[in-house]
């Protein structure tokens, strides 16, 4: 990302919260630590250090499913580079969106992470 790296990372943090609504607290994103990994086909995503599958609600859509940190964090990633892609019109951004979501296809949990954000 770049120089919108601080930018993008903030994004992820906001779209955690707006999409984690657990009804108990051990269902909910809480903040934390999160870990950053970089795919061979140049791109990214972050993930909160969590053990426990998280509630996620998108509203948008209707998607209200329970996934685990590492899906949660691939979900949450597309949403912020969707965002800044949207305010920064850089077509590396959305190249890093399209690369991220080819391995999302690939992932054990792939079909909870395309009804979140399909």
């Amino acid at each position: 990302m770049g120089a919108h790296f601080l930018r993008g990372e903030s994004l992820v943090y906001d779209w955690a919260n707006r999409l984690s609504r657990g009804r108990y607290r051990d269902e909910a994103y809480r903040g934390g630590l999160w870990t950053f990994f970089t795919l061979s086909n140049g791109g990214f995503y972050m993930a909160p250090v969590y053990d426990n599958r998280m509630r996620v609600l998108n509203l948008m859509n209707g998607y209200d499913g329970f996934m685990g940190p590492d899906a949660f964090g691939i979900t949450v990633t597309l949403f912020a580079l969707c965002h800044l892609a949207e305010l920064t019109q850089e077509d590396r951004i959305i190249e890093h969106y399209h690369a991220l979501r080819e391995f999302a296809a690939g992932h054990a949990e792939a079909a909870q992470i395309y009804r979140a954000i399909d």
